[in-house]
């Protein structure tokens, strides 16, 4: 501890111990503590109690307090524990009776300040501090504060039993750490006592009646399996599996939740990975006797594990598949689609029930998709799927949710009635169905899959939400049909689908809800650039009325509306762009000259952000991408933007005009042959001194440097920040060493200046009409090149840089100001008790 924080100290201790003085802040607690761990990480914590008194004062003049608030007393409880973490101290502490005062019996816990939920939180965590040597738990085995915490583990605040919670796994594993290769009896008497208690209270707790018990002891063995993965859990295991066995026979199973987590945590550690070990035998066990809405998610965590039986994958995944067996076999199905499985694993029955319930019916379903979807995306999944039954009855499903399915049986009819509308179901069905595309096959996507998409996309029942699941699940199969290498027929028939597809868009684009409207417009910007390179996806957008209505939506009343229709017409304009040459093809050539004219005025005049937003993001891909009517007079279109973007009040679109100014940038130096860019390939053999100066005239032209001192000034940092980068990274291009010395024997000033000097020479610019002389930096437009060489270089860009990306309050960040802060507000809680925000 440095002396100017030493000499404050005491000060603050002592308004800390007066219960007439209040800290205005709880924060400023929290950061004292954080200060102090940090101290006791790198100084003796014996040594600093040593040197400053004030602090074993301030815990005994807490302690004396008849009534401390509740906050200074959690503060003292957990500023003993950091302390007391190192033995020497804990020892320390111990011969002044402070830790017995505070942990034991006769302190906080027999006080009324312990029904606050601070101050116990406090005791934890001063607890949990303070074992990391075995002092400490043999002080906790003999005041009894063992039995504190296995109360608390129930304490209606989670925080606080969290803690609890968290602390005994602590306690656990810290007095077992020493036996990792001992594989004894848990009874053995060479087992720690604190461990040999814990152990015995979690026995007792399994055994008794009491359901929360029970609850937060398998809450307590999770996390202690999670975290550990010491030999002794094998032995521990070994010793309670038993027992954990009898729950799950249990009729009803009250503690499925908490036992499945028990499960997926064991079977994630190292020690239980060999197949012949008896936790599989439990999760077995569980897999039996748990219906699915309880273990599916131990079933779908038991498919991820590299290592596991594999008899135990088998039954797992009959888990998840069986109630979609169960919906297969209760609709009509053709002959080659018997069902998923050839036996159960759960009695049939129990899922019959639970598909029979309106209540439980969309919940299991919701469960099975999700879980099944999820194994989709696996790179390996060590059990076969079956495939094509699997995609039948989640077609099913969506058949049922709208009524065209044809029940077969009873449970078919009563699954009919729940599920028709059911919005949770279809957009869980219609994610799986988009997963399945990955198994990509023509003739399944011909048959069930097209047909019930068409009629979700087609129905004027299909919610907002559910349509725009639609549109995923439709666009995934389109792109995987379109990547897979396929006859002509097979193409043709795609074909019609999308022409069958585009006469519903042109609907949509019509629809009187926005939300509609706008899901169709994001299905149409990807779906022309993922299949922008078929030429039969041109010939069918081209020949629909989809592109004129695209136009339209760009006045629409809504604002997200019209920012997708920016987006959508900036990739419909790249499009009809590689078309403009095919013959036969009607692409609007003589609308798409304006299109850049209309974008630019939703830039300029559009009064929402999201629109302009959109605006600039197109330009920016065309810049990339060299869209033609760009290219045609690409400084003009630049200098428009930037002039456009520089009095815009949206700070995204200022960013995004920096986006474009630098990749402009980085195409110009590219181009000359100055710097690589991923955008330009052409270089030029020319000097490099003719190439800055060419550079440096463009750049003048479109007033790029004008845009970007002025977002370098600019009030948002994320601007500011951006324009820094870019500024600094033309410097290294543009101004050389050499160029350097040249000014300096010229007698032009070279000295660093900073944002105001900046903001100056910025207004002179904006009222300068000719280009003044030679090195009058705060004279010369923007317009000329010497002036602005001469800016960039006498700009302090590295300090910006350097101030910018510091946080607001690393002035004051200090030990020494934190006590300072601590003294200044003392007193002043109650004069300003009114916030004032």
């Amino acid at each position: 501890m440095d002396r100017e924080c030493s000499q404050l100290l005491p000060s603050v201790c002592a308004v800390l111990a007066d219960s007439r003085q209040l800290v205005a802040d709880d924060t400023f607690l929290e950061k004292f503590l954080d200060w102090f761990k940090t101290l006791t990480e790198t100084e003796s914590s014996l040594l600093l109690l040593q040197e400053n008194p004030c602090l074993t004062e301030l815990i005994t003049c807490v302690l004396k307090l008849k009534d401390p608030s509740s906050s200074t007393l959690s503060f003292i409880l957990r500023l003993t524990g950091i302390f007391a973490a190192s033995e020497s101290c804990f020892q320390y502490l111990q011969q002044r009776e402070l830790l017995i005062s505070l942990f034991g019996e006769v302190g906080p816990l027999s006080s009324a300040l312990w029904e606050e939920a601070s101050v116990r939180s406090g005791w934890v965590q001063g607890v949990h501090s303070m074992v990391q040597h075995q002092s400490a738990l043999h002080f906790l085995c003999n005041c009894g504060a063992i039995d504190v915490i296995f109360t608390l583990q129930g304490d209606p605040s989670l925080f606080v039993a969290s803690a609890a919670n968290q602390l005994l796994v602590h306690m656990l594993t810290f007095s077992l750490q020493s036996f990792q290769t001992k594989l004894v009896n848990i009874k053995d008497c060479d087992w720690p006592v604190c461990a040999q208690k814990l152990i015995v209270h979690i026995e007792e707790s399994l055994k008794s009646n009491s359901a929360s018990r029970i609850k937060q002891s398998l809450k307590l063995l999770t996390s202690m399996f999670g975290c550990c993965h010491d030999l002794w859990t094998e032995v521990l295991w070994s010793q309670l599996s038993e027992r954990i066995v009898y729950l799950l026979e249990e009729k009803p199973v009250h503690a499925w939740h908490s036992l499945v987590d028990l499960f997926l945590s064991m079977a994630r550690s190292p020690v239980f990975s060999c197949p012949e070990c008896s936790l599989w035998t439990s999760v077995t066990c569980a897999l039996e006797h748990l219906n699915p809405a309880q273990v599916g998610r131990l079933a779908v965590g038991v498919l991820k594990l590299q290592e596991c039986p594999q008899a135990v994958r088998i039954q797992a995944l009959s888990v998840l598949l069986q109630p979609m067996d169960c919906v297969l076999k209760a609709a009509s199905q053709p002959l080659e689609y018997p069902g998923l499985l050839n036996r159960s694993v759960n009695d049939s029955a129990t899922v019959e029930t639970l598909l029979s319930c309106r209540s439980s019916c969309a919940s299991l379903l919701c469960q099975t998709l999700a879980h099944l979807e999820e194994l989709q995306y696996l790179t390996y999944l060590p059990v076969d799927l079956p495939y094509i039954p699997l995609l039948q009855s989640v077609v099913t499903i969506l058949q049922f949710c709208i009524g065209l399915a044809t029940p077969a049986s009873c449970l078919g009819n009563k699954i009919s009635r729940i599920l028709i509308g059911c919005f949770r179901v279809q957009r869980s069905a219609l994610d799986i169905l988009g997963a399945l595309s990955h198994r990509e096959s023509h003739s399944v996507f011909m048959g069930s899959v097209s047909d019930i998409l068409l009629a979700y996309l087609k129905s004027p029942d299909t919610s907002p939400t559910v349509l725009k699941k639609s549109f995923q699940a439709t666009l995934k199969w389109l792109v995987r049909l379109s990547e897979a290498p396929s006859s002509r027929d097979h193409w043709q028939q795609t074909e019609q689908f999308l022409r069958d597809l585009f006469l519903v868009l042109q609907k949509r684009l019509c629809s009187p809800y926005w939300e509609v409207r706008d899901s169709a417009l994001e299905f149409l910007t990807l779906l022309v650039k993922h299949l922008r390179e078929k030429d039969g996806f041109r010939q069918v957008l081209f020949s629909s009325e989809v592109p004129k209505l695209m136009e339209d939506l760009l006045e629409d009343p809504e604002s997200y509306v019209r920012a997708s229709a920016v987006t959508a017409m900036g990739q419909l304009s790249l499009l009809t762009q590689l078309i403009s040459k095919m013959p036969g093809i009607e692409n609007g050539n003589g609308k798409e000259k304006s299109i850049v004219a209309q974008l630019q005025e939703i830039l300029s005049t559009d009064s929402e952000g999201f629109p302009r937003r959109a605006v600039i993001s197109v330009f920016i891909d065309w810049l990339k991408e060299g869209h033609p009517d760009v290219l045609k007079d690409t400084e003009q279109f630049v200098s428009s933007v930037l002039q456009a973007v520089n009095s815009d009040l949206d700070w995204e679109v200022k960013a995004g005009g920096l986006e474009l100014a630098e990749v402009f940038s980085a195409q110009t130096l590219g181009r000359l042959g100055l710097a690589a860019c991923p955008y330009a390939a052409v270089s030029s053999s020319a000097t490099r001194s003719t190439h800055l100066s060419e550079s440096l005239q463009i750049f003048c032209r479109v007033k790029l440097f004008e845009f970007l001192f002025g977002a370098l000034c600019d009030c948002d940092r994320p601007v500011a920040q951006k324009a820094c980068d870019i500024l600094i990274t033309l410097k290294a291009e543009l101004c050389e060493e050499s160029s350097l010395r040249e000014g300096t024997r010229a007698g032009l000033s070279t000295e660093a200046h900073g944002i105001a000097w900046l903001e100056e020479t910025l207004r002179r610019w904006s009222s300068c009409a000719e280009p003044c002389p030679r090195g009058n930096a705060d004279g010369a437009g923007s317009q000329d090149p010497n002036g602005v060489l001469l800016v960039l270089r006498t700009v302090d860009l590295e300090g910006l840089h350097g101030s910018l990306n510091r946080s607001s309050d690393h002035i004051e960040k200090s030990p020494q100001s934190l006590l300072q802060d601590i003294l200044a507000t003392v007193g002043t809680l109650e004069d300003n008790e009114a916030d004032c925000y």
